[in-house]
């Protein structure tokens, strides 16, 4: 038996995270091992040039489910560009880029796509390549890292 380096942090099925590089204190993720990679939430999608001629990416993140109050205009480099399969079998070509992810009071980082997720329960997934950081998932059980403050939990309701 291989003995592992780190140990394992168990989280629920849906999970509060924090997005601390692109300055998104709160999100409700959907904690999901079926999913490769975590996707985001993200419209006003504009690619641009940086300044040394690297490929970047401008987008607004949308943190509340119920609201578009208090969305985050955020700017990062792309890491990279793929064909996500969805669970229904419909193909989308993403920009993916990295973002730290606070979860369960650890921080990962997480390849993350960028796309619309206006339809789905949560603005953020969060996929095996981010979990596999040291993460088991219980799948009977929500929030294991903490909820999020009343007055965030209502925001995300939207309700103020």
């Amino acid at each position: 038996m291989i003995e592992p380096t780190h140990s394992n942090t168990i989280v629920g099925w849906r999970e509060w995270v924090a997005l601390p590089s692109i300055g998104v204190p709160w999100i409700k993720a959907k904690i999901d091992s079926g999913a490769q990679s975590s996707a985001l939430h993200a419209d006003h999608i504009e690619e641009f040039v940086g300044a040394d001629g690297s490929e970047w990416v401008r987008f607004h993140v949308k943190r509340w489910q119920s609201s578009d109050a208090d969305s985050v205009v955020v700017e990062r480099v792309i890491h990279d560009r793929r064909a996500v399969r969805s669970s229904s079998g419909h193909s989308e070509d993403r920009i993916v880029v990295t973002i730290d992810v606070e979860l369960a009071g650890r921080t990962v980082v997480a390849e993350t796509s960028l796309t619309n997720r206006d339809e789905m329960g949560f603005r953020m997934l969060i996929g095996r390549e981010a979990l596999s950081q040291g993460f088991l998932v219980d799948s009977a059980k929500s929030f294991l890292g903490g909820r999020a403050p009343r007055d965030i939990r209502r925001r995300n309701r939207g309700r103020r």
